[in-house]
């Protein structure tokens, strides 16, 4: 049996479709589909939280450690040609200090992690260590100023990706990436 039923609301009452069940009139309202999970215990959301969080600053990282492998591709081409070695010399300060301008502060708002996330990325983009790069294209005293600079703050321009190892959740991030499931 369906009857019309009067609600009373606060600031007022209206109508709705109702039932009468054991004598007592009973409201037919529809809701929406709620999803229900199931709880997780406290260490698994811990490390959830952590694995976003890791995933955030790869997303993050990702973009600057594949512009370092185009631009160390262009350098090394470009350098190749030049055979006069002031020449070369000027070419890498003139082209650092065109990168330096275009992406020093955005690169200054990393964080700590994602700074540290960037020099391995950059090792795996392009198969040298950040120090490495630096003594190459720098020399090794610039190389041996920004690796001191880099241990103050707990990072290691030497750090090596270990892709089966320590890094290989990093690594799962950016193949995701690179098959198009996560954007950047």
């Amino acid at each position: 049996l369906k009857v019309s039923a009067q609600l009373e609301m606060p600031g007022g009452g209206y109508k709705v479709l109702a039932t009468v069940i054991n004598g007592d009139t009973m409201p037919i309202i529809h809701l929406a589909p709620a999803e229900i999970y199931a709880s997780i215990s406290p260490e698994a959301a811990a490390k959830m939280k952590s694995f976003l969080k890791l995933r955030r600053d790869v997303l993050r990282a990702y973009p600057y450690a594949k512009l370092a492998a185009v631009q160390l591709k262009f350098i090394n081409d470009s350098v190749a040609h030049i055979s006069n070695e002031k020449a070369k010399k000027k070419f890498i300060k003139k082209t650092e200090a065109e990168l330096k301008n275009q992406f020093e502060k955005d690169l200054k708002k990393l964080t700590v992690t994602q700074g540290r996330i960037l020099i391995k990325l950059i090792d795996r983009e392009t198969g040298s260590t950040s120090y490495a790069l630096v003594k190459e294209l720098r020399g090794g005293l610039q190389a041996f100023f920004w690796q001191g600079l880099a241990r103050l703050f707990g990072s290691n321009l030497k750090s090596e990706y270990k892709a089966e190892a320590e890094d290989q959740l990093i690594e799962s991030i950016v193949q995701q990436i690179e098959r198009g499931e996560l954007k950047f």
